[in-house]
């Protein structure tokens, strides 16, 4: 299980990093002087080797003329990942595990295997805050085995496709999250699985939408 550190520096912040990053991206729809941006909530996932660290981080935006909610997949490397500088996020020093690298996840090959097995119900989601503790807030689907072998991120305007050379399924990450209309978020018609879960709106009422959809 990931270990939280809670008593230590990072410089800079993860909110500062993506202040930078965000718009960059293709589904920002903020403020042209940047982004507002204020933590919302997310969920980790275990690197079974213990290695990578691997965040869903969900975040507010109110810079633009409407308050837009992002989905930001993070993982957080103690040396550069080869082949993935056009996913780097920045560095950050941290206090106790010093320089991290810290990665668009979707182009990272940990969050590649483990969002998968997510969907399919092989790991389960753990607290962003507290150190060996699920996250009860994260539900999945899947009806039958959830596809392996996703290498490829396309990004859309709004989400990032993962793909597989040896497969036609499609995990599809939504990057621009909105609430469910009522209650409980249900994945779009012709899914195979998904994973939906909880976030705080910008005046702090609680939602539930779907983050990501698998596609046979």
């Amino acid at each position: 299980m990931a270990v939280i550190h809670h008593n230590t520096t990072i410089k800079p912040t993860k909110l500062e990093l993506l202040t930078s990053w965000l718009p960059t991206r293709p589904w920002y729809s903020g403020g042209a002087g940047g982004p507002a941006l204020g933590k919302a909530g997310g969920f980790r996932l275990d690197d079974p080797q213990g290695a990578v660290g691997v965040e869903f981080i969900v975040v507010n935006d109110t810079s633009g003329a409407a308050p837009a909610t992002y989905l930001v997949p993070l993982t957080y490397r103690g040396a550069p990942l080869d082949g993935a500088e056009h996913a780097l996020v920045g560095t950050m020093e941290h206090g106790v595990l010093g320089r991290r690298w810290i990665y668009d996840g979707c182009h990272d090959p940990v969050l590649l295997a483990e969002l998968p097995a997510l969907v399919g119900g092989r790991v389960q989601a753990q607290d962003q805050n507290i150190s060996d503790a699920l996250d009860p807030d994260v539900v999945r689907s899947c009806a039958g085995p959830a596809p392996e072998g996703f290498t490829t991120a396309t990004d859309e305007p709004e989400a990032t496709v993962l793909s597989a050379p040896t497969h036609g399924a499609t995990l599809r990450v939504l990057r621009v999250l909105r609430p469910a209309v009522d209650g409980e978020p249900v994945p779009p018609a012709g899914a195979l699985g998904h994973v939906a879960g909880a976030w705080d709106l910008p005046d702090g009422t609680r939602a539930r939408g779907v983050f990501a959809v698998l596609y046979p």
